[in-house]
């Protein structure tokens, strides 16, 4: 479970603004990890399998991800891109498909190699397209073992936005006017229509959490601090499925990240490992080429 929302420049009267709150097992150990770029190669691995490498250096990036898996669940690259994924599911069962790409490899790659929000979108359909999408998105080993679910992801640069909702092979796009939020379920009206699971508990599990996050995304301008305060927020319909969430032996909130994305200035990211509602964001402002890794905070 997880919550991703971005607010563009018109909406805060300044930075793109991508935020989200990372949900997994409680028994996942999550790490940060600045990564300096790699030489052009052949072949990349992936958490379940080998995909076509990159024709030149990749991006350096900063990002968020369970310790087990090569994929991440969100972060900021160099070039001023932010992805960040979620876990949904459609009328088509993920436990059917052989082990792919899962959507933490999408966001990993994304940042890895597109300098423009149009380019991450344009990379995640040719991905899917050439290798599909599959394999467990949880720690095999883990208290609650393999899981596997298709991705709803979030893509964004210091201009431009989009959401990108899968079901397998088969995805829609949807380019953001000024604000968006996305949750566990599908969300862009055709694609809802053809491919919403019918049984997903949507309405008491996910709903009042896309709900919260869109009135915080309706108040102007969206800000920094105002991000920072929703991803805290314990609100549910349910106990403990709220924004930040604490469902014990289930889902928590294990990792946060807020970015502000300039055209004329530094990335810079507030992040944290933990529940936000437990530990302070630490911020570093990303710098355009390699260097030492600036700390973060670590869990409370």
């Amino acid at each position: 479970m997880c919550d991703c929302l971005v607010a563009l420049p018109p909406a805060t009267g300044g930075a793109t603004l991508f935020a989200k709150n990372s949900d997994r097992p409680p028994d996942e150990t999550m790490v940060t990890e600045r990564l300096g770029p790699r030489s052009a190669e052949r072949w990349t691995r992936t958490t379940h399998l080998d995909v076509s490498g990159h024709d030149r250096a990749t991006i350096p990036c900063w990002l968020t991800r369970p310790a087990w898996s090569w994929g991440a669940e969100h972060g900021v690259n160099a070039a001023g891109v932010a992805a960040g994924n979620e876990a949904i599911y459609t009328t088509l069962d993920p436990r059917s498909a052989a082990p792919a790409l899962t959507g933490l490899d999408l966001v990993r790659l994304v940042l890895e190699r597109a300098e423009r929000a149009e380019d991450a979108v344009a990379l995640v359909v040719d991905l899917l397209d050439r290798y599909g999408q599959g394999g467990t998105g949880h720690d095999p080993a883990g208290r609650r073992g393999p899981k596997a679910y298709w991705s709803s992801l979030l893509v964004a640069d210091p201009q431009r936005a989009y959401v990108i909702e899968t079901s397998g092979r088969d995805l829609a796009v949807e380019q953001v006017a000024e604000v968006r939020a996305i949750s566990n379920r599908t969300t862009i009206p055709d694609f809802d229509a053809r491919h919403r699971h019918p049984r997903q508990p949507v309405e008491r599990l996910v709903d009042p959490r896309w709900h919260a996050s869109q009135r915080v995304l309706a108040e102007r301008p969206v800000t920094v601090e105002g991000l920072a305060d929703h991803l805290r927020t314990h609100e549910a319909a349910e106990p403990g499925w709220s924004v930040c969430m604490h469902v014990d032996g289930i889902e928590v909130t294990t990792a946060s990240m807020i970015a502000e994305l300039r055209g004329d200035g530094p990335q810079r990211i507030h992040w944290l490992l933990g529940s936000p509602c437990q530990a302070s964001y630490s911020t570093i402002e990303l710098p355009g080429s390699a260097g030492p890794v600036a700390p973060v905070g670590g869990r409370p």
